[in-house]
């Protein structure tokens, strides 16, 4: 009896698995978590209902009633970059006086660059928008550049960039320039000639990138 009531005690004090979690909450971070890790590792080649369930540890059931299927995933991924640019990219100047529009700019791209180095989902994300033309990928690209426009929005205030400068057109060339830098570099540590392995090689590339900035700006 002793041994029976042992056993039971111990079952009872077991941790639970985690494909048990009864936290909703929980779970439905566990399965975002997982499917952002999935992405990250692997693409959307083998993006699927059972393979996020496994790396979520939990029933695939579970993914359709709390995301509605792999659409409705890819929204909330879509949705969590938001949180990525506000995690990445915070709303405050670094201690920078952003007394000008190029102030502003220059902020930005070296905070970019640097969230872009660190996260392998986001530079995923960026080398499907040069290399797929489907729906989930437009929609992850749409959520990352709306986050990022509203950030500027918030932080320009009443800088404007100076006349005769086509700020949209200028940006879209200096974001795409970071991103083909920082993919060049993740494949073969290196850009047209630029080596990129290095604290130091990178800190000379930030150089370049103010002084592009500043170049166009002032």
């Amino acid at each position: 009896m002793a041994v029976a009531n042992a056993a039971v005690k111990i079952l009872m004090e077991a941790p639970v698995p985690e494909k048990r979690m009864r936290n909703r909450a929980a779970t439905e971070q566990a399965i975002l978590d997982a499917a952002k890790r999935l992405l990250a590792e692997e693409g959307f080649q083998n993006f699927g209902i059972n393979a996020v369930a496994r790396g979520a540890g939990c029933d695939k059931q579970l993914i359709y009633r709390y995301y509605g299927g792999l659409d409705g995933l890819v929204e909330a991924i879509g949705a969590d970059l938001g949180s990525w640019v506000k995690d990445r990219i915070p709303d405050d100047t670094g201690g920078m006086f952003l007394l000008t529009y190029g102030d502003l700019m220059e902020r930005l791209a070296l905070l970019f660059l640097d969230a872009l180095r660190a996260d392998p989902l986001m530079r995923r994300i960026v080398a499907w928008e040069v290399s797929e033309n489907s729906e989930q990928v437009r929609r992850l690209s749409e959520a990352r550049s709306k986050a990022l426009a509203g950030w500027i929005e918030r932080m320009r205030g009443s800088l404007t960039p100076p006349k005769g400068i086509d700020a949209q057109a200028v940006n879209a060339m200096i974001f795409a320039a970071i991103q083909h830098v920082v993919l060049s570099a993740t494949l073969s540590n290196q850009c047209a000639g630029l080596v990129l392995k290095t604290a130091r090689d990178w800190e000379k590339a930030s150089t370049a990138l103010k002084r592009i900035v500043r170049g166009v700006y002032g």
